[in-house]
């Protein structure tokens, strides 16, 4: 059954993959990083901007950013499943088709993805004339049981509360 994910040798299928987290919250929660991590540069290298000239007070900025950017993308989610924003927002990120954390490999992989993918983002929209799919972007991915999903990578953001509940789903059928 599509969107399903059954034990082998089971004539019930599993519980159904969490749905991805609403575009509006995921929006908000990048916000929230781009925000913070910024702020938090900003609020380092204060001290140092004022005397600098303006090329090496980008440069000033741009090495924190990045730092934080990647402690906060890879780091934080590494170990409590989201990053401030997502955190803040009640999403998660798991991996599909197993829904677990996804390790330091797929989330460095991301980061440089979202790097990369964010600023042209407005590019894409533009060259697609408003024809988009359900996701939005134009890399989507479709898994075994026949989910698309828009991270090229296989992770899905979710929300806290779909997450619970699918991993309790989990818990009751394996007792």
């Amino acid at each position: 059954m599509p969107g399903h994910s059954g034990h082998a040798g089971s004539s019930r299928p599993g519980p159904r993959t969490p749905p991805r987290a609403g575009e509006t919250r995921r929006c908000l929660a990048v916000g929230l990083d781009c925000y913070l991590c910024v702020l938090t540069a900003g609020l380092l290298v204060r001290p140092y901007v004022d005397a600098a000239p303006l090329p090496e007070a980008a440069a000033l900025l741009a090495v924190p950013v990045l730092v934080l950017s990647f402690v906060n993308q890879v780091v934080l989610t590494a170990f409590l499943g989201a990053g401030a924003g997502k955190l803040i927002m009640g999403i998660r990120v798991v991996s599909l088709p197993d829904v677990r954390r996804p390790g330091p490999g797929p989330l460095v992989r991301r980061w440089l993805y979202g790097l990369a993918w964010l600023p042209l983002r407005p590019w894409y929209g533009l060259r697609t004339s408003g024809q988009r799919d359900e996701t939005g972007c134009p890399l989507v991915r479709t898994c075994e049981e026949g989910v698309s999903y828009a991270d090229p990578l296989g992770l899905r953001q979710v929300r806290r509360g779909d997450l619970v509940a699918y991993r309790r789903a989990v818990a009751s059928r394996a007792v």
